[in-house]
């Protein structure tokens, strides 16, 4: 089968490897469809801070099953399927505890070990999910970033009735919005720079303020009146954002960092505390978060096709980040396809 791998930063080279032989707790699946997503530009640009060379990405994936070990029961051949893509030691506080996501010693699939960049792919079957048979397998490989949403979200607690203020119009700040919303907030907007994603946005249904021309307090005072924002998400991973939202928050209120951060961030600790404000980190998700994505879908309350902007092919795979790189924030979510 071919594999992609990404020698370095860069550098996309294509491999013929043997696939692996399924055990009897495992599964083989078709890969179908892969997304980029704003963690795999780190590592195309050599700043992932977790991710060493050579690596085979891809971890937003949509699959169908072509092999079930002896003692699968939970999906069959035939079923499509998303992955979810960490790999956890099951001994730690955290993995006992129901925590995983948190796992002292995480993995996760095209950053620290093997990703899905690949023809065929071999996993334990505990990792897949069925998906819905109408479900068509790109709406399947953005279960996985909407899954990061549904995550941060619940992070917040219970956001019904809530005023949102999400940071970022890029993919995952989009579907936190969106998920925001669908969760029964009652008012949720996006401040962002580029006016195509604000353009993105609204056509999702989402309120915005126009972060280069507008005054983020001023904007958030306009829609939401003098209590601000209950409960803000950072989803940019950027000094700037995070500053705009310890500056902006109302005293006492939450804020939720969704954002990769390449970098250290520098913020004004003294402030957080003197606001007592709550400042909670998001990585990652469980399987409930997988499982409520699905059903927010079937509940025709998130809008995927507005954010695939590009399709690329599995063999022009290295195309998928010059546009990203050249086009940049006209490119939303852009899927390899893989048949």
């Amino acid at each position: 089968m071919l594999q992609a791998i990404m020698v370095e930063p860069g550098k996309i080279e294509f491999n013929d490897v043997p696939v692996s032989k399924v055990k009897p707790y495992q599964i083989k699946i078709k890969v179908k469809r892969i997304g980029v997503c704003g963690s795999d530009i780190h590592v195309n640009h050599g700043k992932h801070p977790y991710t060493s060379y050579p690596v085979v990405q891809g971890h937003e994936v949509s699959a169908e099953v072509v092999e079930v070990g002896s003692e699968v029961t939970n999906v069959k051949i035939g079923d499509k399927v998303t992955i979810q893509p960490q790999v956890v030691c099951g001994e730690c506080y955290q993995c006992t505890h129901g925590l995983y996501n948190d796992c002292e010693e995480l993995k996760v699939m095209g950053f620290q070990t093997t990703g899905m960049a690949s023809e065929y792919f071999v996993v334990d079957a505990s990792k897949a999910l069925a998906l819905p048979a109408e479900m068509s397998f790109e709406h399947g490989a953005m279960i996985e970033p909407l899954a990061v949403a549904v995550h941060a979200v619940r992070r917040a607690g219970d956001v019904t009735n809530k005023k949102i203020l999400v940071l970022g119009g890029g993919p995952i700040g989009n579907l936190v919005a969106q998920t925001a919303k669908a969760m029964g907030a009652e008012s949720v907007l996006i401040s962002e720079l580029s006016k195509y994603r604000l353009e993105v946005a609204e056509k999702c249904g989402i309120k915005t303020i126009d972060a280069k021309n507008e005054d983020i307090l001023n904007g958030i005072i306009a829609n939401f009146g003098n209590d601000r924002a209950d409960v803000i998400f950072e989803c940019i991973g950027i000094n700037v954002t995070i500053n705009q939202a310890i500056n902006s928050a109302r005293k006492g209120s939450t804020i939720v960092v969704v954002g990769v951060f390449a970098e250290m961030a520098n913020i004004n600790m003294g402030y957080v505390q003197d606001h007592e404000l709550s400042l909670l980190g998001s990585a990652m998700y469980r399987e409930e978060d997988y499982v409520k994505a699905i059903e927010l879908v079937n509940e025709g309350l998130i809008d995927f096709d507005t954010l695939i902007t590009h399709r690329v092919k599995f063999e022009d795979y290295a195309k998928a980040y010059a546009l990203i790189d050249e086009q940049k924030d006209y490119a939303m979510k852009v899927m390899i396809e893989i048949d």
